[in-house]
């Protein structure tokens, strides 16, 4: 790998970093598309549990996957909402960039082979 390649690597992951960590506590907390979607045709209390008609969220459930230590964006056991979010975010980017970094040392171990 050049030099050149790998600060421009190195500084995409610690952009990455920077904004999954920091920038990602400054997210909308209001329901994106698909949840707005669902939620229409139904009336809510203030509390935002559902109160009356018919919409698609009525038949939401758990996702089996929601005592995971990454579920609802953060990490399970921090009590801190900001430090939690941000962990997760830094954590999901270094897996995403690890699982990528080990993706291409195959495919470039299996062209060396071949050569």
């Amino acid at each position: 790998m050049t030099r050149k390649l790998g600060w421009f690597l190195a500084g995409g992951l610690l952009v990455a970093l920077l904004l999954a960590g920091v920038v990602s506590n400054f997210a909308s907390g209001s329901p994106d598309g698909l949840d707005a979607t669902a939620r229409e045709g139904c009336t809510f209390g203030a509390d935002g549990e559902i109160t009356g008609g018919t919409c698609m969220a009525q038949r939401e459930r758990d996702h089996q996957m929601k005592d995971s230590p990454l579920a609802d964006y953060g990490i399970r056991g921090v009590h801190n909402e900001a430090v939690s979010t941000g962990l997760a975010g830094a954590a999901g980017v270094l897996i995403t960039f690890g699982i990528g970094a080990g993706g291409l040392w195959l495919v470039r171990r299996r062209e060396r082979k071949a050569a």
